[in-house]
């Protein structure tokens, strides 16, 4: 499969296991959206202590998620940066390497689980007109191949990889964050109970 955003595959699944912690994934979060910080920076967003935030940021270098970044105006405070933009794994194997994906699946559930209706509530009604219009949602069921499922999975990666891979100066005038959730759930054969 082909990653036109740029994202880290991740196969191990010891480090799926590291990421589906609530901490660590807040963490990766924070650098992936927000730039390099340092622990103490990162604390209040993520649930955690200063030190409890640098030891979770250790584990996540030691899998290769994160590293050092440019130093800031305190030379003696370490920074740290999200090594890409995103990340990738695949959900369905067998074994201890299916177990761990979906336990990293679960922890991303869980993570945004409450997103959508906060953000109806406390987001979309102070937007401006010309972006509440845009903002929202679609659900759409359709039948598809496992084929034509991963066709139309590069397709959507295709178009939005212009937006992600782009560096913030490039970024046009009155351009904000969007956050597009994408959700790929294939049901059961018809007849059969989930």
């Amino acid at each position: 499969m082909s990653n036109p955003l740029g994202d880290i595959e991740i196969t191990d699944p010891q480090v799926m296991r590291a990421l589906a912690h609530p901490v660590r994934m807040a963490i990766l979060t924070q650098l992936r959206w927000r730039g390099p910080a340092t622990a103490t920076e990162l604390s209040p967003h993520v649930g955690a202590t200063p030190s409890v935030a640098s030891w979770h940021l250790r584990q996540l270098a030691g899998c290769g998620l994160v590293q050092d970044a440019e130093p800031g105006p305190d030379r003696r405070q370490r920074r740290w940066e999200a090594v890409a933009k995103g990340f990738r794994f695949e959900l369905g194997g067998e074994g201890e390497a299916g177990d761990a994906a979906r336990g990293l699946a679960l922890q991303m559930f869980l993570d945004v689980a409450d997103l959508p209706q906060r953000w109806l509530t406390e987001v979309e009604p102070q937007l401006p007109p010309e972006w509440r219009r845009l903002g929202g949602l679609a659900h759409t069921r359709v039948a598809l191949t496992p084929e034509e499922l991963e066709q139309l999975g590069a397709a959507v990666e295709q178009l939005l990889a212009p937006y992600v891979t782009r560096a913030e100066q490039e970024r046009p005038a009155g351009a904000q964050l969007v956050r597009l959730m994408r959700y790929v759930l294939p049901e059961l054969p018809e007849g059969e109970d989930a």
